[in-house]
């Protein structure tokens, strides 16, 4: 099987049927396809695949990419951004760096330098390509791609840690791993490339402060789990009407919203000035947004956003699924449905189930900023303690 298969691939499932394709014009995607083919032609994986990177980023939408990660080998390292800072959150036990320490550059480039040329390899907003971006830093094809490695090969890495010390790394460029065991496809920003959800619902009781529900994600891959999580949580809102709530959502990066509704239908039949905060991030992505956004439409200035910028807008392309390319062992996401919930439209391309939840919300501005690592549980308790006390005011 040649990779021009899988660029074929593409153009039939993807490029003809994702409506987040209809503005890019076709010179431009003519000019992508060509790139790609020439690299196919010549066998090129990494370069084929950095070719897609591009044409399947035009339209900046956060859910249409390619994602290279279990077709790749990479530096083993893993990489994380925590706020606007890359941090090391893993490494080989005899590589000398310390964990948790921030990424100045490499190979004397700095860090922002390197984000701002390769934009065009990353779909979505600046925050989606913060949550996808920091692969490129371990890949050494996408570095060279990028200009980024010296003509000896050698990488050069600063970092640093805690206390201000810098230190400098040479990764061994022989020495690799494969991508997916350092980087999952739907990132979530945890230290743990592997995490996955214990349970989709977690409630800390804070007493008379509140309660704080954790929904770390709505993907269910069996039928009933979310649901029955969903039904817990509603049970729980509904037994406490007048208790301040916080409702974590960092690290959610969405499934389906449909079967959230009976908990913000929960939270909104409460009283009339329960105050709700939802903590998010920038790993808060597709359905975990729209869940904030509908929660946001039914409490208004009851609700209030604490964290960092979400990892979308609020009008975007979604839906769709996902392509197995079979020579390069890539996978593509692609998306088929129009979703508005800036000022609540929809076209002919956005579902009927979905159609029926659209509401207009403008836009979702964070009220307390706040950033912290995901895994940092005593922080987490400490800001929601000081939130629910002030939303208990």
């Amino acid at each position: 099987m040649s990779l021009i298969h899988d660029l074929e691939e593409i153009e039939r499932t993807v490029l003809a049927t994702d409506p987040s394709f209809r503005e890019i014009a076709r010179e431009d995607l003519d000019h992508h396809i060509r790139d790609a083919r020439q690299a196919a032609l010549k066998n090129a994986k990494d370069e084929f695949l950095l070719s897609l990177m591009r044409l399947l980023a035009l339209p900046r939408n956060g859910h249409t990419r390619l994602i290279p990660n279990t077709a790749i080998s990479i530096l083993p390292y893993r990489f994380v951004t925590i706020g606007h800072s890359v941090r090391l959150v893993g490494a080989p036990f005899d590589s000398g760096a310390a964990i948790g320490s921030e990424l100045i550059s490499i190979n004397g480039i700095a860090v922002c330098e390197i984000e701002a040329i390769s934009r065009n390899l990353l779909s979505g907003t600046r925050q989606r390509e913060r949550v996808i971006g920091p692969i490129l830093f371990v890949w050494p094809s996408a570095l060279a791609s990028l200009d980024v490695v010296s003509g000896s090969g050698t990488l050069k890495f600063r970092l640093r840690d805690a206390t201000g010390q810098i230190n400098r790394i040479t990764p061994d460029t022989g020495k690799l791993v494969f991508a997916s065991s350092l980087y999952p496809r739907n990132e979530h920003g945890k230290a743990d490339a592997h995490w996955t959800p214990k349970t989709y619902l977690e409630v800390v009781d804070f007493g008379h402060l509140g309660l704080l529900m954790v929904l770390p994600s709505f993907f269910d891959l069996g039928d009933t789990d979310l649901s029955n999580a969903v039904s817990r949580a509603a049970d729980r809102v509904r037994s406490r009407p007048d208790t301040p709530l916080i409702i974590d959502v960092r690290g959610n990066t969405g499934g389906d919203f449909l079967r959230t509704m009976p908990l913000i239908d929960a939270i909104s039949e409460g009283a009339n000035d329960r105050q709700v905060g939802v903590l998010v991030d920038k790993f808060t992505f597709s359905a975990a947004i729209v869940f904030v956004a509908i929660l946001k439409h039914r409490l208004g200035a009851r609700l209030r956003l604490i964290g960092e910028e979400m990892g979308d807008a609020l009008t975007f392309f979604a839906e769709g699924g996902t392509v197995e390319l079979s020579a390069s062992g890539a996978v593509v996401r692609y998306s088929s449905a129009f979703h508005d919930w800036t000022e609540g439209r929809i076209d002919e391309t956005t579902p009927q189930e979905i159609a029926k939840q659209i509401v207009a919300v403008g836009n979702l501005v964070v009220d307390h900023a706040w950033v912290a690592n995901s895994d940092d549980i005593e922080a987490r308790d400490h800001i929601c303690k000081e939130m629910l006390d002030s939303l208990s005011r």
